[in-house]
């Protein structure tokens, strides 16, 4: 294994010292100390030549597309969610506008074209929090087909997923509030109820992401909407989806408000070869806009004003939402995992949203694999 400078590094890249510390924070180049100059760092040469030739070999994104669904690459039609422009549009109407003053019911009916009635499922044999969810969704995830379903049942439906996930989320909270007063109310956080709406609206889907992948796949081979649900719970509880505010918070605790540590314990973190959470999104390259929208409405702590500032100067990415939410968090003493709480309830609108959509194609989502294995064609 070889190591090469900055500057052989950048050579190889074609780029500004920015990127290479871009895609060293975002994982793709490991990077360790120089044991001649404790200032300076070292790029493993395999990752800098990987990343230098994969432009050659890389088929355009309009081949990839044009691809479409069936057994070929997953790509999928979808008139629901899109970023374009940098802008978050939910069914063409601007996420971020939304968050101004509408509920995450309200972006459920839109999503759905459908009505959306929570409150009604009441306490839940299955238990409180994440834990409930699961077990809430998972007692239920073998129900009939949906595709044996019209769209106005399968609506129906899915605000029946959707009370149920809300009710096991929101704990004993008043059921006659609306879901982010609900939240609000169960951690005790009245004056946060307005930060949790817009939060919810902003997080209540996202294209194709990991987790409505996911619960698409499920519900294209026919399984209920409490399976698709399920199924995309069960992708965001990984630390590169819903659990990545946690990391934000931990570097951002390790950091404290020091700038001049800052910069020092971002370094050590890259030069560990991980990546620095919270910070840039490929969908976003001017920043991501759901970020922005939250931490103009609240006090950012001065912990994560130091990492914002260090990461930024280091790696030239913007903090993303998994920042802002961490971020929140911390600023209004919420649980430890109230991200990921935040992330659950209202991405369980866009999984039903989805699996809605993926049940009325009637399509099964089958795509091929890139076999590089014994016998592999040349």
């Amino acid at each position: 294994m070889d190591w090469l400078t900055a500057a052989e590094a950048l050579a190889l890249l074609g780029t500004q010292p920015q990127t290479l510390y871009a895609n060293v924070s975002r994982g793709r180049i490991k990077a360790r100390r120089d044991p001649a100059d404790s200032r300076k760092s070292l790029y493993r040469g395999d990752d800098v030549r990987r990343l230098a030739q994969r432009a050659a070999g890389r088929r355009k994104q309009e081949a990839v597309a044009a691809a479409a669904i069936d057994w070929g690459e997953p790509v999928l039609p979808t008139r629901l969610s899109t970023v374009q422009g940098g802008r978050l549009l939910y069914r063409g109407v601007d996420a971020v506008v939304l968050a101004e003053t509408a509920t995450l019911e309200d972006v459920a009916r839109l999503l759905w074209q459908a009505p959306c009635r929570v409150g009604d499922a009441g306490p839940q044999s299955t238990g409180y929090g994440l834990r409930g969810a699961f077990l809430a969704l998972a007692a239920r995830a073998a129900e009939p087909a949906g595709q044996m379903l019209g769209p106005a049942a399968l609506g129906q439906q899915a605000g029946v997923v959707l009370d149920a996930v809300a009710a096991a989320l929101c704990g004993q909270s008043d059921l006659g509030l609306p879901l982010h007063a609900r939240l609000a109310e169960h951690w005790e956080r009245p004056e946060a109820a307005d930060i949790i709406r817009r939060s919810l609206v902003l997080l209540a889907d996202h294209e194709l992401n990991a987790s409505t992948f996911a619960a698409r796949v499920a519900v294209s081979t026919g399984a209920s909407l409490w399976a698709g649900a399920l199924a995309g719970l069960a992708t965001l509880n990984g630390p590169r989806h819903g659990l990545a505010s946690r990391s934000v918070t931990a570097l951002a605790e390790d950091i404290g408000s020091e700038p001049a540590g800052a910069s020092a314990a971002l370094r050590d973190w890259l030069d560990e070869g991980r990546a620095v959470p919270g910070m840039g999104h490929p969908l976003y390259p001017d920043g991501d806009v759901r970020s922005t929208a939250l931490l103009e409405c609240f006090d950012v702590p001065p912990a994560f004003i130091a990492f914002r500032a260090a990461a930024e100067a280091i790696t030239g990415d913007v903090p993303n939402v998994d920042f802002a939410l961490a971020a929140m968090a911390k600023a209004y003493q919420l649980p430890t995992n109230a991200p990921l709480v935040l992330f659950a309830l209202a991405r369980s609108v866009g999984w039903l949203a989805h699996g809605i959509e993926q049940a009325s194609s009637g399509q099964l989502i089958r795509p091929r694999a890139h076999y590089l294995g014994p016998g592999a064609a040349g």
